[in-house]
């Protein structure tokens, strides 16, 4: 599985041009709990969307903008934080000989990225960039929808279409010509809380972490617009009743 991974380029690269250029299908939708302004991040779907991370996405893909203390609001612990962490090595600046060092990772720290720098990681993938997904569902018309679709939409494609080598047919990608392996399928892994591994659970699972990694202030800000919006309403209540007594002796 590893191998296959590491061999996936980008969620998303330029498609295609040419004769095999097709509009993409209409997204899928799912049932998201962030949605709305009451929504809220299911955390256990974004804890099992992280692990898809750690254990798939991470092989080709930073999250150079997330830090392992940012975890806390997927709903782990201090512990479960530094633990993780700490599984990885950074760079630990240089010893007294001025050589480079390693140390364990901190909360603190961002997440460890798969390759050392742009130039490596385009090497190891054939020429072009996986990109970053910090912001991933921000920068993507759909957002969870498009990641929930993709993870979803590799098929064989339509007889009498041609698909170059070293891509696959994505009914859900513009052009539908993808360079990216199907990097998930039924069971791809197994949840460390025993929900069943189906296909269409790990991309909503992923959609959800990766929603949560562009927007993590989200819940913060529905709680927020939830008060202002209460306020408003007691407000709203108060002037009435004023406006009543003061005018009630006016006709």
């Amino acid at each position: 599985m590893r191998l296959r991974v590491l061999a996936a380029l980008a969620f998303l690269m330029a498609p295609l041009g040419g004769a095999n250029a097709q509009e993409a299908a209409p997204l899928l939708h799912s049932h998201w709990s962030f949605d709305g302004i009451f929504g809220t991040y299911d955390k256990a779907s974004a804890q099992r969307g992280f692990q898809i991370y750690s254990q798939i996405c991470s092989a080709c893909h930073s999250m150079n903008y997330m830090a392992y203390r940012n975890l806390a609001g997927i709903g782990l612990s201090p512990a479960q934080i530094k633990a993780v962490a700490a599984a990885v090595t950074v760079p630990g600046g240089l010893d007294d000989q001025g050589k480079e060092t390693e140390r364990p990772g901190r909360p603190s720290d961002t997440f460890k990225a798969p390759f050392p720098n742009d130039k490596a990681a385009e090497a190891a993938m054939g020429g072009a960039l996986p990109p970053d997904q910090s912001l991933l569902v921000a920068a993507r018309d759909g957002g969870p929808n498009y990641i929930y679709s993709l993870m979803q939409g590799y098929v064989d494609p339509p007889a009498g279409v041609q698909v170059p080598v070293g891509h696959y047919y994505n009914k859900y990608f513009p052009g539908h010509m993808i360079a990216m392996p199907p990097p998930l399928t039924d069971n791809a892994v197994t949840y460390a809380d025993g929900t069943k591994a189906t296909l269409a659970q790990e991309a909503h699972d992923v959609a959800t972490f990766l929603t949560y990694t562009s927007y993590p202030q989200l819940d913060e800000q529905h709680s927020l617009g939830v008060r202002v919006l209460l306020f408003l309403i007691f407000m709203t209540i108060v002037t009435y009743i004023a406006k009543r007594r003061v005018w009630a002796d006016v006709h």
